[in-house]
């Protein structure tokens, strides 16, 4: 997965059959599920893959435990079956997951063993196991370090955890490796029109070289999450708002605050909320909230009443209280929900199904949607797209599609941090022993390696430090002070390889810290690193 190559490809296709405009889980679900059918496709970022939403999620591969309470039944039965799908077709990245719900009532066991026992009913053959009760002292035991003041009892149930922005690689990597194309940081300014004002093309922009180029295509897929605004208003001024941005943010802390390989969900929180407690990368996650936006951004900002939400009712649950000293990085999100058709006062009033919508000039747009049905979204996009230009009648295949990277669930040693590379494994490590140089770790308190920079930067078309850093290997997300610590040594490995300028180096650097700085509760200084 090399940008040049990919570039190249534009001077000798005279039209595309599909240009995907998006290259997050929307984007690259609908440019794989085209490249499958046999459509020549082309998927065009703006910035790198999953830059945005798509990366900033809480990781959880998921029916949606507060959508069957609320009685959405369709959707968590479609996003149930997503969820065992993926779970075969990416096994490397996403994984079973036990999530326990502490019960502070008598009654809170009884009711949530019945509500659950739905859930995994509903998810039929594709089942990741069986909800069951715990007592208080075998919920302590599983998690040691749960609040246990009134404690009453658990209740275990399953559910998937997987590595959003890694999976957006795959997805490239395997649109690619199928005949599609996928390039970021090619930016769609404008849309072409022929004399009916149907849309027949694009014009993008490199925005690295700021060269533009124009692109034929048949059909024109809108697949750009909470920016799905800019491209329906470049299509017409006159459009109206499809969508409106929700931001979640979430909380990173150390492996201490969450002593388990358990999850924890605390069902409704002291605003309605669900909050997540979820071990990641050897790193305890909390999350999220529920915040709706005017603005959209690539860069959104976590609110100081949403941390401060966050962290009083993390405080009620684990024995061991954490402080804004504690947290390693704060990252926001914003979920692309499908606008109501009224003005809504809350998120409860915007509807987490995804809809398909066709514009009279011929544009395709996807719209709200989650990751976990980020395939079937792509498949009804598509089979929309086809429909209203006339294309060829191709059924779906991407079902039981193997994604780059996938390999059998009992073959993934996830007890190596390398697991997420899933078949690429045995390349990184004889990469890794070329050049003692690539053995030695990126940061001296994170196991993630050079080797595994130079791979971004050879094979999953990593341009910045940013791409390596925030959504290659995860550091930013992680540790946001050693991923500032470290962005010197990623700028001269990718000026390196690149044969980049020290005054790249020097800009790099500058741009990035002063981003990473966003993910910091506690301002930044410069320390010693042994």
């Amino acid at each position: 997965m090399k940008r040049n190559e990919e570039l190249s490809k534009l001077a000798g296709v005279e039209e595309w059959d599909f240009i995907v405009i998006g290259g997050g889980a929307s984007g690259l679900g609908s440019a794989l599920d085209a490249t499958t059918r046999g459509f020549k496709t082309l998927l065009l970022e703006s910035h790198d893959f999953a830059k945005a939403t798509s990366s900033r999620s809480t990781k959880l591969v998921h029916g949606g435990v507060r959508y069957l309470a609320q009685g959405d039944i369709g959707l968590v039965k479609e996003a149930l079956k997503e969820r065992g799908l993926l779970a075969k077709n990416a096994a490397h990245v996403v994984k079973n997951q036990s999530f326990i719900i502490p019960n502070y009532t008598w009654w809170g066991g009884i009711y949530y063993k019945i509500g659950l026992s739905i859930y995994d009913f509903l998810a039929g053959k594709l089942s990741l196991g069986k909800t069951r009760y715990i007592s208080k002292a075998q919920t302590i035991s599983k998690l040691p370090t749960i609040e246990q003041n009134n404690l009453a009892s658990g209740v275990v149930y399953q559910d998937g955890q997987f590595d959003d922005a890694r999976l957006a690689i795959n997805l490239a990597q395997t649109i690619i490796e199928k005949g599609g194309s996928a390039i970021n940081y090619l930016k769609v300014i404008n849309l072409l029109k022929n004399d009916s004002n149907k849309i027949i093309g694009v014009t993008a922009e490199d925005q690295f070289t700021q060269k533009q180029y124009t692109i034929k295509a048949k059909a024109i897929v809108n697949a750009t999450g909470v920016f799905t605004n800019d491209i329906l208003n470049m299509n017409n001024p006159k459009h109206g708002k499809f969508v409106v941005p929700s931001q979640g943010i979430h909380l990173v802390l150390d492996k201490s605050f969450l002593k388990s390989n358990d999850a924890i969900m605390i069902p409704k929180t002291s605003d309605g909320r669900v909050l997540f407690v979820v071990p990641w990368h050897d790193r305890a996650l909390v999350g999220t909230t529920d915040t709706l936006l005017k603005d959209e951004s690539f860069e959104p900002r976590a609110l100081e009443e949403e941390i401060n939400f966050v962290l009083e009712t993390a405080r009620q649950y684990l024995s061991k209280k954490p402080t804004r000293e504690d947290v390693k990085s704060v990252f926001a999100g914003l979920r692309p929900l499908a606008a109501p058709k009224g003005e809504g006062k809350n998120t409860k009033e915007v509807s987490r199904s995804h809809k398909v919508i066709t514009s009279e000039t011929g544009l395709t747009s996807i719209i709200g949607g989650k990751w976990t049905t980020y395939r079937k979204m792509a498949e009804d996009t598509i089979d929309k797209a086809i429909e209203i230009q006339n294309l060829k009648q191709t059924p779906s295949v991407t079902e039981h599609l193997s994604i780059h990277g996938n390999m059998n669930a009992d073959q993934v040693d996830r007890s190596s941090h390398l697991y997420v590379y899933g078949s690429d494994i045995p390349s990184l490590q004889s990469l890794q022993q070329s050049n003692p140089a690539y053995a030695k770790k990126i940061h001296p308190n994170h196991e993630f390696t050079i080797a595994e920079a130079v791979w971004a930067i050879r094979h999953e078309m990593a341009e910045t430090i940013e791409d390596i850093l925030a959504r290659r290997v995860r550091l930013l997300f992680l540790d946001a002070r050693a991923a500032i610590d470290s962005a010197g040594t990623i700028a001269k490995l990718i000026a390196e390889e690149k044969n980049h300028s020290p005054e790249w180096i020097a800009q790099q650097t500058e741009e990035f810290i002063a981003l990473a700085k966003g993910y910091l509760l506690i301002p930044y200084s410069p320390r010693n690193i042994i």
